[in-house]
């Protein structure tokens, strides 16, 4: 029997017949570009989550298998081998850099980490309190007043882009070390060129004056780890944000400044945070683990359970996995004695026993484990997003260049109108 080449759809009298579209890894799509021009209607998909929004070659997940590459490369072959930066250009670029590339691309790094000295006296007109995710959002739109010769993209050359690429991912880290030593009061540490991508962001948020935060190899590579693991994650939320705002031909600070926008919402980077509150209320609860699972399983009870399944993966969420095996390394490398950190362990192990959670497949998720790896770290809960922000800019970064190279048209999505029908306008003096 032939595979289809068409999906025909029927609306009364009229009929369309819509091409497939098969992916790489043989995902169908109907394409259904010319349904509103040739029937007058429009698909409806809330949250849009059956419908392709553009082809890419960036990310491929497959949710029900629990695969997850980039650029065809499985993700767990990143646990022992790459670094962060490698990652980064194999994301933006679409191949693994050779010697020559790596090289030129660190020492665009190294010399792109520093923050044009105006901008420091921008961080004095934040509150104390300021959301780290406002300012990270707000400095990174900053930066293109710095910058002005990347506000065009179709004026960017190969060569311009990626020193724009370097600066961004160098920059961001400098931005999110500056916004924790300004709500902490401390005086600002600049980058240290000596020192390795994630070293140099452990530097400047921990370094004292006159007492460098000395960075423990394990330290340094357990967060590159994760930063690897959240670099790219498909059409989620934010990278979507980048896209619809990129398709206006915005600049790549602009549209990466609205990812972080996105990025700042509970239900997106905020996970981790909502896993971290969640084990504060089992503690101040006085609840244990067992007692929490069996409160998450009663329909009834408002108690619910963050950082186990997700709505991509319906198997083992593949960048868990890898920081699974991570998560207690860490915790022992810092000498973690946290009763939050505690009870995270217990409720994992009692969680992977259970009947309730192994059958629907509701496996602790990679929001569980950075969330306490991050708190293992010292890093505060209100940086944990901007964490996030800073390993999932080499993939906003892509998809902007992506969309940019394939001039694609301005993202422009329909609506089902169900306001009022024409009705006249009413003068104040006779409005009840």
């Amino acid at each position: 029997m032939s595979t289809p080449d068409h999906a025909t759809i029927t609306i009364g009298d009229q009929s369309l017949d819509c091409p497939l579209v098969l992916g790489s890894e043989n995902e169908v799509g109907i394409d259904i570009s010319q349904l509103r021009a040739q029937t007058g209607a429009i698909t409806l998909d809330p949250g849009l989550g059956n419908t392709g929004a553009c082809k890419s070659a960036i990310t491929y997940i497959d949710g029900e298998h629990g695969i997850l590459r980039y650029r065809g490369i499985p993700i767990e072959e990143f646990e022992n081998r790459a670094n962060f930066i490698e990652v980064a250009w194999l994301l933006i670029f679409g191949h693994l850099p050779n010697g020559q590339e790596q090289a030129k691309f660190s020492e665009l790094l190294k010399s792109n980490a520093h923050l044009h000295e105006s901008m420091k006296h921008q961080f004095e007109g934040f509150p104390i309190d300021a959301p780290p995710m406002a300012v990270m959002s707000a400095m990174i739109n900053s930066l293109a007043c710095f910058h002005p010769q990347f506000l065009e993209p179709d004026d960017i050359s190969e060569e311009a882009f990626t020193e724009l690429a370097a600066r961004l991912l160098s920059k961001v880290r400098t931005i999110a070390a500056y916004a924790y030593r300004h709500s902490r009061g401390r005086p600002f540490t600049y980058p240290d060129p000596k020192l390795r991508y994630c070293a140099n962001f452990l530097h400047m948020m921990f370094s004292q004056p006159y007492d460098q935060y000395l960075i423990d190899p394990e330290i340094e590579a357990a967060l590159n780890l994760v930063l690897i693991l959240h670099a790219d994650h498909e059409q989620n939320c934010s990278t979507s944000t980048v896209r619809v705002v990129g398709s206006s031909k915005a600049n790549l600070f602009a549209s990466c400044a609205a990812g972080v926008s996105a990025l700042w919402g509970p239900l997106h980077g905020g996970a981790n945070v909502a896993v971290l509150d969640m084990l504060r209320e089992i503690h101040e609860g006085g609840m244990n683990a067992e007692h929490a699972i069996a409160r998450a399983k009663d329909k009834s009870d408002p108690f619910r359970l963050f950082g186990f399944g997700h709505r991509v993966y319906k198997n083992y969420d593949p960048r868990a996995k890898i920081l699974k095996k991570h998560c207690d390394r860490v915790l022992a490398l810092c000498k973690a004695n946290d009763p939050l950190l505690d009870i995270a362990r217990a409720l994992e192990e009692t969680a992977l026993t259970d009947s309730y959670f192994i059958d629907r497949k509701l496996f602790p998720n990679v929001d569980f484990y950075s969330g306490i790896i991050f708190r293992a770290l010292g890093i505060p809960e209100n940086m944990f997003t901007v964490m996030f922000s800073i390993g999932r800019m080499p993939g906003w970064i892509a998809h902007w260049k992506e969309q940019h190279d394939e001039k694609g048209r301005i993202t422009r999505p329909r609506q089902i109108y169900t306001g009022p029908m024409k009705t006249g306008y009413t003068p104040r003096e006779k409005r009840s």
